[in-house]
């Protein structure tokens, strides 16, 4: 029998907050911040199956947009289940540095610190398990996958009626994502052979710190392959972090209340995304963003959206980091989420399923505004502005700026 992963995902920057309309599974928990050390070596982790993953998805064409935290929070969850060299291929590709017992309570407390109702900005999780009705569960892992990750167990029949769970899970996520992330599963992608179905969805919107000026936005040149085209284009001079390093600038635009910032990623050539993608890992990242220091930047940046029609299907990829096992048939061991007697009743990873909007404009995601600046005496002309003219393809990445971990990374081929 097979096991569905999905992750519904990503709503990023809008033009205002949003209302209260996402309905919570539970109250909200304590918000207890992880240790410093704590947050860092998750957002190690989690950075660097980012960059591997991106480097498979990259090939799929045009603007693209993932959420390695979000595909690394369901895929934890389904790790507490795994067993054997299932379990150790996931940790391994995952880059996690405990045990499914350790890393799971600490994922969910960065989690819950992430959502503090405290932070000038909305930022909501939801996990779910979706799983059928008189199949034997393991009581461990639907109480564990509760307390770690705030998952709901929810019984349904994918036996008898596969097409309308499917629906409903499409509403499910729909309503947690603000009605952004639509029909996530297509007709026939569940089947009476299902069994669960894990699910997370991200919601995320904030404001920019410094928000450009609408007056300001006007028509632009943007490389687009070998032709130049005019885009909705944002103007801002701000101070801002900023560095250059090894053909690429990077510039750094946080949110209201600093928690969080884009990183956008601006090779020098026209043509360098391709090379950029191919190199850029964890730790280069790391040493761009330490490097970075602030400055008077003179910004123009694209309005963008990223909203694809279809979802991205990463169980080749995910195989080929290096966790077949887990979508073998004959190998696959997720005896810790269920152990039925009959073994064509075992259970395999058999789809995983990722879907991401984001959306940039003159207010929704930047940062910056506990910019200080220093009145002093004139004693010479100040340096003019950097330039950061984001008129070719680039890459962009929000991040926490406690931590670095990345919520989400994509590339903008074509604004438009």
């Amino acid at each position: 029998m097979r096991i569905w992963l999905l992750i519904g995902l990503v709503i990023a920057c809008g033009c205002k907050k949003s209302s209260d309309s996402v309905i919570d599974d539970d109250p909200p928990a304590q918000v207890v911040m992880p240790a410093g050390a704590e947050a860092s070596a998750l957002a190690k982790a989690n950075n660097q199956f980012a960059f591997e993953l991106w480097r498979k998805a990259a090939a799929t064409p045009g603007n693209l947009a993932i959420s390695p935290f979000s595909i690394t929070t369901a895929l934890a969850m389904a790790w507490r289940g795994a067993k054997g060299d299932t379990a150790a291929q996931m940790r391994a590709v995952l880059h996690f540095d405990a045990d499914a017992g350790v890393i799971g309570p600490r994922w969910g407390r960065l989690s819950r610190a992430f959502q503090d109702p405290g932070r000038p900005m909305t930022l909501r999780l939801a996990n779910r398990l979706f799983g059928e009705a008189g199949y034997p569960f393991e009581r461990a892992f639907v109480d564990d996958t509760r307390s770690a990750f705030g998952a709901a167990f929810e019984p349904v029949a994918f036996a008898s009626g596969a097409d309308a769970v499917r629906v409903h899970i499409n509403d499910w996520v729909e309503q947690r994502t603000e009605h952004r992330i639509k029909d996530l599963l297509g007709p026939g992608v569940l089947t009476k052979d299902t069994r669960l179905v894990l699910v997370n969805a991200i919601y995320f919107l904030a404001d920019w710190a410094n928000p450009f000026r609408k007056d300001s936005t006007v028509d632009q040149d943007f490389t687009v392959g070998a032709t130049r085209k005019q885009v909705k284009t944002m103007h801002a001079v701000a101070h801002y972090r900023h560095a250059k390093s090894d053909g690429v600038a990077i510039l750094q635009m946080p949110y209201k209340g600093n928690d969080m910032a884009m990183l956008v990623l601006l090779p020098d050539r026209a043509d360098g995304l391709t090379d950029l993608e191919r190199t850029l890992d964890a730790t280069r990242l790391a040493a761009w963003t330490a490097a970075m220091t602030p400055a008077e930047v003179n910004v123009s940046l694209p309005r963008f959206t990223v909203d694809p029609a279809e979802p991205l299907a990463l169980a080749d990829h995910l195989a080929a980091l290096g966790m077949p096992a887990a979508f073998d048939r004959t190998t696959a061991d997720f005896t810790g989420i269920a152990r039925p007697p009959d073994p064509p009743e075992r259970l395999r990873l058999s789809g995983v399923f990722h879907k991401a909007f984001v959306k940039v404009d003159e207010q929704g995601t930047e940062a910056a505004a506990a910019t200080a600046v220093s009145v002093t005496r004139v004693t010479s002309m100040p340096p003019p502005p950097i330039p950061f003219t984001a008129d070719h393809p680039f890459l962009f990445a929000i991040i926490d700026t406690a931590s670095g971990l990345v919520l989400f990374l994509g590339r903008v081929i074509d604004p438009s």
